[in-house]
């Protein structure tokens, strides 16, 4: 199913899509155990998990990150 297949929300403006997506992922977080998660992003999860929980501390300023962020373009 594609927005332009339901005409009303396709003409909704930017901002009223951006609500109607919230709260279409509200109710779709009502009963998440229908919501599939690959194996790879438990893992991911997991392995990040296990690196704060043996450095805790060693954490990025938000600066820190746009600067990390900015050099990767």
């Amino acid at each position: 199913m594609k927005v332009h297949d339901i005409p009303e929300i396709a003409d909704l403006s930017i901002s009223e899509k951006i609500l109607f997506v919230e709260d279409l992922w509200d109710n779709i977080s009502v009963d998440d155990s229908q919501v599939f998660i690959p194996q790879s992003h438990i893992n991911e999860l997991e392995k990040r998990n296990r690196r704060y929980q043996a450095a805790p501390g060693n954490l990025l300023t938000l600066e820190q990150l746009q600067n990390r962020i900015q050099k990767r373009k």
